[in-house]
């Protein structure tokens, strides 16, 4: 069996809404599909240290109090790491398009008819922007 690779992501969760960023379609895994901000935990790293890498290296930001989240994906290669970030310093953009085309907020009923990179996550998200919305 296939050692799982170890992601950590994040759903950064403002005024209700969710940002989500769009995969590059020349990527080679999960090709032009919107997914949460994140990547491969590294060697010696926690998944806490990778997802704040993550958003600082992805999106400019510095995240505040990451707080881990169940995430529910269908790629059993993956040992995925969720976490809901509700504070950051910094107003997030694009800061590695060679991996995304595009970033933005939606509200959770648009959440549905979004190509995602894991189907499966959707509730997921769904429930970590209750969550952030008390």
């Amino acid at each position: 069996m296939v050692a799982q690779i170890p992601i950590s992501v994040a759903a950064l969760v403002r005024d209700g809404l969710v940002l989500l960023v769009h995969r590059h379609p020349l990527r080679l895994r999960y090709p032009d599909c919107w997914d949460l901000v994140g990547g491969h935990v590294e060697s010696g790293e926690s998944s806490h240290q990778a997802v704040s890498r993550e958003c600082l290296e992805e999106l400019g930001v510095r995240v505040h109090d990451p707080v881990p989240i169940p995430m529910t994906i269908s790629d059993p290669n993956l040992d995925m790491h969720a976490f809901l970030v509700t504070r950051w310093d910094g107003e997030p953009v694009n800061a590695a398009p060679e991996e995304h085309d595009d970033l933005r907020w939606f509200q959770p009923r648009d959440l549905a008819d979004l190509k995602l990179a894991h189907p499966a996550s959707l509730s997921s998200i769904l429930t970590a922007i209750q969550i952030a919305t008390g």
